[in-house]
């Protein structure tokens, strides 16, 4: 069961959909039908050059921090151009995620979900004195309710809890020095350098397990059961297999500590017993040692298998995924505005807004947070869409056409 917030600026259908849903209404006539389509294409195609633009500044500033990169450079840029660097790349790419309607994960968000209990079942430790910076997106924020199992399959519980369809995450390590001055490991990261990671379908209490130096903790009904267990166990030894080596033992001591005068002569046959409880100790301390990691080693094994199919893209990959969801957001919220201006009149910023709302939560029960002042700038910047007196006029399907094929064809002679 899922319930949307109405918070969300997120539009989830496809822009092709959109398209389809506006002719679908019949408001427009059918000799204008192929126009509205052309038009909702030259939009389409508008976006798709703006935003490679934007790919190519993400990727030429995020180059020299890529830990995947399979190319070299031609120059070696001082400590002040990678400082540059990294403030361009960092604004573009929130400019990006906020295009593609993401929301900033407060850092209250994250505090709750290292204090809430997992739905994992892991108990992860994060050290953030590692990072030098850390921000966090999520888009599709909803109430989701699923059936827990407990008590090893005995009990069942029904937990609902804040799931996000889709998370960014931006994180910048510290420099070489900070991990050589703290003696701390650096095997599976490469110091100072940028990751960037998109996951999907990730729980709000379980956002720890994303954190890229995550390390499985024991929780304290683990340690319980293995504590209790090894308990019970060396009880056991102690009266079944130890307990002649511990009257041996129990002699030797009473004799070394003045607490009995009768001297005790170890017979070899005495030796073999103390040296059989030795063994017997030592292999029991072993076999508990060996179950306290192989649960841990269970543990990072489900962690390592849930972020495998939670996991979508990496460093650069992240850009064509999020600049691919930021055009399709654009595009729809560009389309909607100009088709409900264009067949219901001129109408005020807030009348659209509420025109829009209305018609997705009707058409398609979906409460969504529409970006009426974003579509707004966009038509106007393409020109298709002029402002009068507070009121915004669409222009016709055939002047709106030819503005967008002039603006193109000033893009390729200047």
């Amino acid at each position: 069961m899922e319930i949307k917030k109405s918070d969300d600026r997120f539009i989830p259908l496809r822009k092709t959909d959109v398209i389809q849903a506006c002719i679908e209404m019949d408001n427009l006539p059918k000799e204008s039908v192929k126009q509205f389509q052309l038009l909702c294409q030259l939009i389409i195609s508008t976006i798709h050059f703006d935003y490679h633009q934007s790919l190519e500044v993400l990727k030429d500033n995020y180059a020299p921090f890529d830990p995947n990169s399979d190319t070299q450079s031609i120059k070696v840029f001082s400590e002040d151009e990678l400082k540059a660097k990294q403030k361009v790349f960092a604004k573009a790419f929130s400019q990006v995620l906020n295009a593609a309607n993401f929301e900033k994960i407060t850092e209250q968000d994250l505090r709750d979900a290292l204090e809430e209990e997992s739905l994992f079942k892991v108990r992860l430790s994060v050290e953030f004195n590692d990072f030098s910076e850390m921000v966090f997106y999520r888009r599709g924020e909803y109430q989701k309710t699923e059936t827990v199992k407990k008590w090893w399959g005995l009990k069942k519980d029904t937990v609902t809890f804040t799931n996000y369809d889709k998370v960014a995450v931006y994180i910048k390590f510290k420099e070489k020095d900070y991990f050589e001055q703290h003696q701390k490991p650096i095997s599976h990261f490469e110091p100072g350098s940028t990751i960037i990671k998109l996951f999907q379908n990730v729980p709000k209490a379980d956002l720890e397990m994303l954190f890229p130096n995550s390390e499985v903790r024991m929780r304290t009904i683990d340690k319980a059961i293995i504590g209790g267990s090894a308990i019970a166990g060396g009880a056991v030894v102690l009266v079944t297999k130890l307990g002649a080596s511990l009257v041996v033992l129990a002699g030797l001591f009473s004799f070394w500590l003045g607490l009995s005068d009768q001297s005790v002569t170890i017979s070899s046959q005495q030796l073999v017993i103390l040296g059989s409880g030795i063994g017997v100790l030592g292999g029991f301390i072993f076999k508990e040692w060996s179950k306290f990691k192989n649960r841990k080693l269970r543990f990072m094994k489900a962690l390592s298998d849930n972020l495998y199919f939670k996991n979508l893209d990496n460093n650069a990959g992240v850009f064509h995924h999020l600049i691919d969801a930021a055009e399709e957001e654009e595009c729809k919220e560009a389309i909607l505005a100009y088709y409900f201006l264009y067949v219901d009149g001129p109408m005020t910023s807030g009348q659209l807004d509420t025109k829009v709302e209305v018609w997705l939560e009707h058409k398609f029960n979906m409460k969504v947070d529409f970006e009426i002042s974003d579509a707004l700038s966009k038509l106007l910047r393409f020109g298709i869409v002029v402002k009068q007196n507070h009121y915004y006029h669409a222009l016709p399907l055939v002047a709106a056409q030819e503005q967008l094929d002039s603006r193109w064809d000033s893009m390729f002679n200047c």
